[in-house]
C-alpha cells in the first residue's frame, strides 16, 4: 500500500494534497506534476511512503531539477513508484562513475568472449539511502534527522515543517 501526498509551500505555510501516480512514469512526470500544485513557483515536496518499508521525498524549486531522497534504495527497487524515483539517480550515479571503469577495448566495438556474462560494470542496487539527504537542510531537516526517520517518516518530516494537521487531513 502506498501513500503518496504533495506538500506545497504558501505564504501562509504549507498546502497538503493527496495525489495519485498512476499517470506518472517518469522522474519529469512527477516534477511536472508537483509544478502544477505550486505556488508562485515555491517548494513542493512530493512525500511518497510504501507501508513504513521506504520513504521518498522529491524536493521541487519552480524550474530546478528536482532533487530526490530514497531511505533505502534495495527495498524501493522492488516496487514501480520505487524504480521510477531510482531510475534517474542510479543512472546520474553511474555516469559519474564513468571514468573509474576499467575499459578493456570492447568499448570499440570489439568482440568480447564473456558476451553472454552479465555487464561486470552493472552495479546491483546499493542498500541503504540514496539521493540528496541534504534536500531538507535549509527547511530545518538535517541530513543526520532525514537518515534518522523510519517507520513514521512522513509524519515526521510533516512535524518538522509544521504541516502535521495539513499532511493528517489527506491521509
Amino acid at each position: 500500500m502506498y501513500f503518496a501526498a504533495l506538500l506545497a509551500r504558501t505564504e501562509d505555510g504549507w498546502e497538503a494534497s493527496d495525489t495519485e501516480l498512476d499517470d506518472v512514469e517518469t522522474l519529469s512526470d512527477l516534477a511536472d506534476l508537483a509544478r502544477e500544485s505550486s505556488v508562485d513557483d515555491d517548494t513542493v515536496l512530493v512525500l511518497i511512503e510504501q507501508e513504513d518499508a521506504w520513504f521518498s521525498v522529491v524536493r521541487v524549486d519552480g524550474e530546478d531539477d528536482p532533487r530526490v531522497y530514497v531511505s533505502d534504495a534495495a527495498v524501493a527497487a522492488r516496487s514501480s513508484y520505487g524504480e521510477l524515483l531510482l531510475a534517474d539517480l542510479l543512472a546520474k550515479d553511474s555516469d559519474d562513475d564513468l571514468d573509474a571503469l576499467d575499459l578493456d577495448g570492447t568499448e570499440d566495438g570489439e568482440e568480447n568472449a564473456d558476451d553472454d556474462e552479465e555487464d561486470p560494470s552493472a552495479e546491483a542496487v546499493p542498500h541503504g539511502p540514496v539521493g540528496d539527504p541534504r534536500l531538507l537542510d535549509d527547511l530545518g531537516i538535517s541530513e543526520k534527522q532525514l537518515q534518522s526517520y523510519d517507520s513514521d517518516a512522513l509524519g515526521e518530516i510533516a512535524d518538522a515543517l509544521g504541516a502535521t494537521e495539513m499532511l493528517e487531513a489527506v491521509r
